[in-house]
């Protein structure tokens, strides 16, 4: 009967796996289309060939400070990528269906993309799917990946951190099906798919296999919602069946958060629906230093945008030149590994670590009294060391 079900679930993971598994299948790496520009040269600078062409969209709040700092870390460290620089905001009246075609034929064309946060209006305005949604489907950009890492030298309650969250973000809550079926009553929808549940299953244990991890936990609310998040608890008790040697659990998402804050050392890959994903990432990066330290990623079968872990747009410190821009310089630097660029991704994350470890430059948010330029000056200071190798 095992051998029965394990045979049935692998023949109808083949067509799924078959749509995302090229982006496992590189160093978290470049797409396959890019694979012609790239050249590598023998020694420990190993550089590409020619320049690489990213989408770049700042979005609100401190965004556009943040990619500041990285064209200026970028232009300080030689790094061979030229922006094509997209402004989508709500907020700002620079969102339209025109603007938001020219963001997805740049992001066809390049593959890769490096995003601030698009902050979503509360109002109803005619239309429930924001343009932060409308991106992330046109591009089916389905599995969300958060490292959640302790920084070497910061101490916070917990140190020494190290779990992967792994969020699908194409269904689930974020459905934009609302409507209200008699005044006062209101009807929203959640989709959960057999499809789509089972594809970011596969994607977290092909994930922790990659990274040789040992266990994945999935986070869910099945006593209740037990049809809807019982088919994706299903979908990935299915799924981990054909991965004996990864230990599977499963965790109530209340008592997932309870235990994020008592004892996250018992955590390796979460993987888990929409909601809880969003609820969840920001939670564990205030574990380690908050929004302003954890990068993030989002994938689909061809793209790859790089964006912070924790979605916060922090609109408050706009023009103060307070934002801590570490999680943004981070997240460029798994950029470049993406893209191939090891040599200079090394530069990048290792000067910012190696600022952080110092403690001697610190943003607010880390306790300190830097601004965000003082922060980035000293990372263009901190890359010589590596960049005379």
């Amino acid at each position: 009967m095992a051998a029965a079900v394990r045979t049935a679930v692998l023949a109808a993971s083949k067509g799924i796996y078959a749509q995302w598994a090229p982006v496992l299948r590189r160093p978290f790496c470049v797409s396959a289309s890019l694979q012609h520009q790239i050249t590598s040269n023998q020694g420990d600078a190993a550089r590409a060939d020619g320049v690489f062409k990213v989408t770049m969209i700042p979005g609100d709040g401190v965004g556009p400070e943040l990619m500041t700092a990285v064209k200026e870390v970028f232009k300080a460290g030689d790094v061979p990528v030229e922006f094509e620089e997209f402004h989508l905001s709500e907020v700002q009246n620079m969102a339209s269906d025109e603007k938001l075609e020219e963001v997805l034929s740049s992001m066809k064309k390049n593959r890769v993309a490096l995003k601030g946060k698009i902050y979503t209006p509360m109002e109803y305005k005619g239309e429930l799917a924001s343009f932060e949604m409308r991106l992330r489907r046109k591009l089916d950009l389905f599995a969300n990946v958060v490292h959640v890492n302790s920084l070497p030298g910061y101490k916070t309650r917990h140190n020494n951190l190290d779990l992967v969250i792994i969020r699908e973000q194409t269904e689930g809550e974020y459905s934009s099906l609302e409507h209200e079926s008699v005044t006062g009553v209101i009807e929203c929808l959640k989709i959960i798919t057999r499809e789509k549940s089972r594809r970011i299953a596969k994607f977290a244990f092909d994930y922790a296999t990659k990274k040789s991890r040992s266990k994945v936990t999935a986070v869910h609310k099945a006593n209740i919602m037990k049809l809807g998040d019982g088919l994706f608890l299903q979908s990935c008790q299915e799924v981990a069946q054909l991965y004996p040697k990864i230990k599977y659990e499963t965790m109530i998402i209340d008592n997932c958060c309870m235990q994020l804050v008592q004892n996250p050392y018992q955590f390796d890959v979460l993987v888990m629906p929409n909601l809880y994903g969003n609820i969840i990432d920001n939670l564990a990066a205030g574990l380690v230093g908050g929004a302003g330290v954890v990068p993030g990623e989002s994938y689909s079968a061809e793209y790859a945008v790089f964006e912070t872990g924790a979605r916060h747009p922090f609109a408050q410190a706009v023009g103060r030149n307070i934002a801590n821009p570490t999680a943004m310089l981070l997240s460029s630097a798994n950029m470049l590994r993406h893209l191939n660029l090891e040599y200079h991704s090394s530069l990048i994350s290792e000067a910012v670590r190696r600022v952080i470890k110092s403690g001697k430059v610190r943003t607010r948010d880390m306790g300190g009294y830097c601004t965000t330029s003082d922060l980035v000056k000293s990372v263009i200071d901190n890359l010589h060391p590596l960049h005379q190798r």
